[in-house]
């Protein structure tokens, strides 16, 4: 009795819980006063009136997209009262000029320590210009360069993605960067915990970055000062707050492990035990990385002091990470490499841009994996347009979701894409949350970019686009053999959705951009 009552009052006191009811609590008085001071105060009834209004003035005459515009004039006009305030209070993605001020430092960085290398794009313009197009705006665009001296290993499953890390942590003799939207104690974490405190204990200077939000029910409280103890210097991305507000919606979505400057791992991939199916939540998880080695590195080295810096206010010596440092030797060209970031800083998507481009120069296919497939208009142009112009399209979600509502979402968009000629595939062994384009055999994104609003306008992201690598290949073949496990949805099987069902769809079909 007395264990059920301590677990109990664990629960209670558990930092999540007490900040979700301080959130409830907020929006729950700002509700009743809402409602209340409308009953007595006619001016109050007419400044909300008139705040709901400046909102929907602000929101059409923004520059967000207009999936996002529409959701929320839908909200606010449905509840007029506080729908406005609410929206001032956290529904522009516009950060406070301080906040925005302090946050520069990562884009500078990012164009400080990010020079192209000259040469590169007039010898990928040579072979394709259509890829030099692309190159030259991911480098304009995210700041991000080019890269040749580079090999990649692909990952198709997240079991192999973590053997492989721990083997190159094994390896580590100077530092390690690590940067993780989720970081939680288990059975694929501890053990990779267990080698950064050797190696901390050794000299190596080991680094760790984590999302707040991302990780608040999966690790105890105080966790980065537990890790410090361990030698670990650990920082935490914008703290999770009981209080309502904008910055709530930023979030470090990134996945980056750097080791020596010369081999870096990205893609979907988290600190967790559903990642390599040593817990079952929705079924078998599949999920994908890669490996790489060698100039490409760099970009992902820069990512990650620029956070850091951000977050601790320090000014590092980025010339002391170089891959060429502690690279024996220059290793040989396998195609070229471009891992690129994406931020809420400024109004350029870059990832979904990257995205649309692959889609709409696709000559023969173009295949897709995603967990989520809460698409724009111009997305969803893109991809019935190549369809109807005879590109293969396919696309792999999930069968079971993580989340029921954001997959009817998905599943609301499936009938539109069927009919223009897209292939919709649910891998049916559980939750696909790998986020990988190919295309044409010569194009291929891997990362953590999401097709959905939150990733691609909110969160702080990275991928990284390929052109004739060996590992695009690969990537082609594991989109085969997944498909090969999944069941193809038809038409038929839209159409005969019951009818409650297909209105539920379409209802959190307007208010997708905001979930």
């Amino acid at each position: 009795m007395k264990m059920k009552l301590k677990r109990i009052s664990q629960f209670i006191f558990r930092r999540v819980v007490i900040v979700a009811l301080l959130l409830v609590l907020q929006i729950g008085a700002m509700v009743f006063f809402a409602i209340r001071l409308s009953d007595y105060f006619e001016w109050y009834y007419a400044g909300s009136m008139l705040c709901s209004l400046l909102a929907v003035f602000a929101i059409l005459s923004g520059r967000s997209n207009p999936a996002y515009k529409i959701a929320w004039i839908v909200l606010i006009m449905a509840f007029p009262l506080f729908g406005g305030v609410f929206y001032l209070w956290t529904g522009s993605n516009r950060l406070s000029r301080r906040i925005k001020k302090k946050m520069a430092a990562i884009s500078e960085n990012t164009m400080t320590y990010s020079a192209q290398k000259e040469g590169i794009i007039d010898e990928i313009a040579q072979q394709d210009p259509s890829a030099a197009l692309q190159v030259r705006y991911i480098e304009r665009g995210a700041h991000c360069p080019v890269y040749d001296h580079t090999q990649c290993e692909y990952h198709e499953i997240g079991e192999k993605s973590w053997k492989r890390m721990l083997e190159e942590l094994e390896k580590a003799e100077h530092y390690i960067f690590m940067e993780y939207f989720i970081l939680e104690q288990g059975e694929m974490w501890d053990p990779m915990l267990e080698l950064l405190r050797r190696k901390a204990a050794a000299g190596v200077d080991v680094r760790i970055i984590y999302d707040d939000l991302g990780s608040i029910t999966k690790i105890p409280d105080g966790y980065d000062k537990l890790l410090e103890s361990y030698g670990i210097r650990a920082c935490i991305f914008n703290p999770f707050v009981p209080v309502i507000n904008l910055r709530m919606n930023n979030r470090d979505h990134r996945k980056i492990c750097v080791i020596d400057g010369h081999t870096g791992f990205t893609g979907g991939i988290n600190l967790a035990d559903e990642y390599i199916n040593a817990r079952e939540l929705h079924g078998h998880w599949k999920d994908t990385a890669i490996m790489m080695r060698g100039d490409a590195v760099w970009s992902l080295t820069v990512m990650f002091l620029s956070m850091w810096d951000y977050i601790r206010g320090e000014h590092s010596d980025y010339e002391l990470y170089r891959p060429q440092i502690y690279q024996q030797s220059q290793l040989p060209s396998d195609g070229y490499f471009q891992p690129f970031s994406d931020n809420p800083l400024d109004d350029e998507p870059v990832g979904e841009n990257v995205y649309l481009n692959m889609i709409n120069r696709a000559q023969r296919y173009v295949y897709i994996t995603t967990p989520y497939l809460i698409i724009s208009n111009e997305m969803m142009t893109a991809l019935t347009n190549a369809a109807k112009s005879g590109v293969d399209v396919r696309i792999i979600t999930p069968h079971i979701p993580d989340k029921w509502y954001v997959h009817m979402v998905s599943q609301a968009h499936y009938s539109q894409l069927i009919e223009a000629g897209v292939r919709i595939f649910e891998y049916t062994p559980g939750f696909i949350h790998a986020k990988s384009f190919v295309a044409d055999d010569e194009y291929a994104v891997v990362g953590t970019i999401n097709l959905d609003y939150r990733s691609l306008y909110l969160h702080f992201e990275c991928a990284t686009w390929m052109y004739k690598t060996s590992c695009i290949g690969d990537i082609r073949r594991d989109f085969e053999n997944t498909q090969a496990v999944s069941e193809e949805i038809t038409m038929e099987a839209c159409k005969a959705d019951p009818f409650p069902k297909r209105l539920l769809r379409s209802i959190l079909k307007i208010f997708a951009p905001l979930m």
